[in-house]
């Protein structure tokens, strides 16, 4: 499957209404064909499916007992078919009908009549959410209720129902669509038996394999969660350096704070079969840290220990916490990886605090005070010259940001500094390699150095799913997808609810055209986070590749209105209703010209890459080409990215393109 060319994928999101009789097996033969012909005048004759027909934006998938329609115009126009039939079925209490509806891949085929046929998930989930209903039932799925959100004339007819177990143990969280006037109100028989556990078949979780959660905060001043974030933290590294055991990222077990789920659901999602768990209490120079480690499977303690100590031993506290879990689990430790986890970076009680406030900053990067992650770690380095990964903080701060192209580039040679001075001081931290591999592809352009820092990385840190994921989205710039895939996979294993593995996996596969794979990869993303901009942003450019246009505006409103930008939003969407699709792209683009400009005039640093973007929205090619080699200059991954992105498809026929792709060079 990785290796699947994109060539081949010719899937598409069609939205789906799915309908049969019930009871009709148990039908005589003359009734079967007399109730199917009049349920097939009564869809006929609906307007949304005539007004598909028309419009050449609909298929029709038939059935023995009933058949699917798949339209490719918006997701409202199954439902909206679906309230038609309702209705006039009431005419006909003989035909006892459900219907379903999903959005979702489908693609035509030939079958082995060499006839015509639909098929994917698309159709087959959508079937799933039709099986779960009885007579009388318009069931839709959450991806479809999702949609209809957005109009507030659908929400007082959606009734949430919960999950239902379909085949294969895959469950389904599901809507009830009624009214007065139409759809069955009754909760369905599968929602009534007195046991609906859902038991998914998933591989084994690996015996050595941990998540740590996070640790509660029982000190008296709440000002101290900091703290037992950052000693949750500290712990789960040391552990993830050991290449005999399958660590969770701290990002993802991040997502089980403070939850009311059982440990065994929460190890079942997050693949392991141990669960450690924690408590820090500090006050003043003292602190009390309690751990429990649980086998998952049977909610056994394994292993437990309670740490009185003065808050100079805390390094110590966190080495013997993790060498006791790699001893429980049975893990074999090399001598370099013993040395790894009884590290002490820093003999400052003061220098580490301020570097936990500042981890701690960084990790809730688009809260406010974003720039209090620089002063932290510049007061941790000011009371101790030695104290690496605090400097490693510092390059990453000026090189994620500069990478991003947040921060001009001139902000390059301070990252670099930084970091240089983190290795002589310590080449073992991890997290520096990764630092250096974007400073390497980014600023330097050197394409081999930076693969010898992923790999150096991954050495020391064999766990640590940024660097898998960060190394399959250069990769993928490259054009070497399989191979970045394959990466990003990885890091989906280690860090499965992190929002940036989620978008960036969404980001490669749109970069390698895999639109259907790009859709539903975005589609669990948004699934997790329904909030998060890049993932709408992003599901909307593929919508937009795909001819889904409704769906693009959709997705492209909902990231202006999480990024503050409400009135563009109700612009798009108005001149998208009243003159169409490139009208509103075009009006988007003027709009977003305007800001950039402002930006400018007002001294912020904008990259030359937003006005290549904002150009080729506004249907100005000659504006995007000559914006087009200030962009291929910028050291950031905008310039990578020439080579892969479809945005910039319509810029690639003119010669110019090619000759200004030609001077984004990386060293081998």
């Amino acid at each position: 499957m990785l290796s699947e060319h994109p060539s081949d994928v010719k899937f598409e999101i069609g939205h789906v209404l799915f309908i049969d009789i019930v009871g009709y097996s148990k039908l005589l033969i003359h009734e079967q064909l007399e109730y199917l012909e009049k349920l097939r005048e009564i869809v006929r004759a609906t307007e949304t499916f005539r007004t598909a027909q028309r419009e050449e934006k609909l298929e029709r998938l038939p059935t023995g007992d009933g058949g699917a329609l798949v339209f490719h115009t918006s997701p409202e126009a199954p439902v909206k078919c679906a309230m038609e039939i309702a209705r006039e079925l009431k005419k006909h209490p003989e035909l006892r009908v459900r219907m379903g509806v999903h959005s979702g891949p489908v693609k035509e085929v030939t079958d082995l009549s060499e006839q015509g046929n639909i098929a994917g998930a698309g159709i087959n989930i959508a079937q799933r959410v039709m099986d779960c209903g009885d007579a009388g039932h318009i069931l839709v799925s959450k991806r479809v209720a999702d949609d209809l959100e957005n109009y507030a004339q659908w929400r007082p007819v959606l009734h949430d129902l919960g999950t239902c177990e379909v085949k294969h143990g895959i469950s389904l969280a599901l809507f009830n669509l009624y009214s007065d006037e139409i759809g069955n109100s009754e909760q369905p028989k599968k929602f009534r038996t007195a046991e609906r556990k859902i038991d998914i078949v998933t591989p084994a979780a690996p015996r050595k394999s941990i998540a740590v959660l996070p640790f509660e905060n029982l000190s008296e001043d709440k000002a101290n969660v900091y703290f037992a974030d950052g000693i949750h933290e500290e712990i789960l590294t040391r552990l993830s350096r050991i290449r005999d055991l399958k660590v969770i990222s701290r990002t993802s077990t991040q997502r089980f704070k403070n939850t009311a789920e059982q440990i065994p659901d929460i190890a079942k999602q997050l693949g392991v079969a141990t669960i450690l768990e924690g408590s820090v209490r500090k006050a003043g120079d003292k602190v009390r840290v309690h751990v429990q480690l649980i086998d998952a499977e049977n909610d056994a303690h394994l292993w437990a220990e309670r740490y009185d100590r003065q808050l100079d031993d805390i390094f110590e506290v966190e080495s013997d916490i993790a060498g006791k879990i790699a001893e429980a689990l049975q893990a074999t430790l090399t001598g370099a990886e013993r040395h790894a986890i009884a590290a002490r970076p820093t003999k400052s009680t003061e220098a580490h605090e301020l570097y936990l406030k500042g981890r701690y900053h960084w990790r809730n990067f688009y809260a406010p005070g974003y720039e209090r992650v620089r002063e932290y770690f510049e007061q941790a380095v000011a009371l101790d010259a030695s104290y690496a990964p605090a400097y490693s903080g510092l390059s990453l701060y000026y090189a994620w940001a500069a990478a991003n192209a947040i921060f001009p580039p001139d902000v390059w040679p301070l990252a670099e500094e930084y970091l240089r001075k983190s290795l002589s001081l310590d080449d073992t931290w991890p997290e520096a390699y990764n630092t250096l591999a974007a400073v390497e592809i980014y600023y330097k352009r050197n394409w081999a150095a930076a693969e010898r820092a992923f790999h150096r990385g991954m050495e020391l840190d064999p766990n640590f799913g940024d660097l898998h994921s960060h190394y399959g989205l250069c990769l993928s710039y490259l054009g070497r997808f399989d191979e970045a895939i394959a990466q990003t996979e990885r890091a989906m294993q280690l860090d499965p609810f992190f929002p940036g593995t989620n978008v960036h996996y969404g980001t490669l596969l749109f970069f390698s055209r895999q639109y259907d794979r790009a859709a539903a990869q975005l589609a669990k993303t948004l699934d997790l986070y329904p909030d998060n901009a890049a993932a709408h942003e992003y599901f909307g450019n593929v919508c937009a590749k795909r001819g889904m246009s409704h769906e693009a505006i959709t997705h492209w409103c909902s990231a202006l209105n999480l990024n503050g930008r409400s009135e563009d939003a109700r612009v798009l969407e108005q001149t998208f209703k009243a003159a169409g699709f490139d009208a509103a792209v075009r009006t988007l683009g003027e709009r977003q010209l305007e800001e950039l400009d402002a930006r400018r005039t007002r001294g912020e640093y904008v990259a030359p890459a937003h006005y290549v973007f904002t150009d080729v929205k506004r249907g100005n090619l000659e504006g995007a080409l000559a914006w087009l080699p200030k962009m291929a200059e910028e050291p950031d991954w905008f310039a990578l990215q020439m080579r892969v992105n479809p945005m910039l498809d319509p810029l690639r026929s003119d010669p110019r393109f090619g000759e200004i792709l030609d001077t984004v060079t990386l060293k081998n």
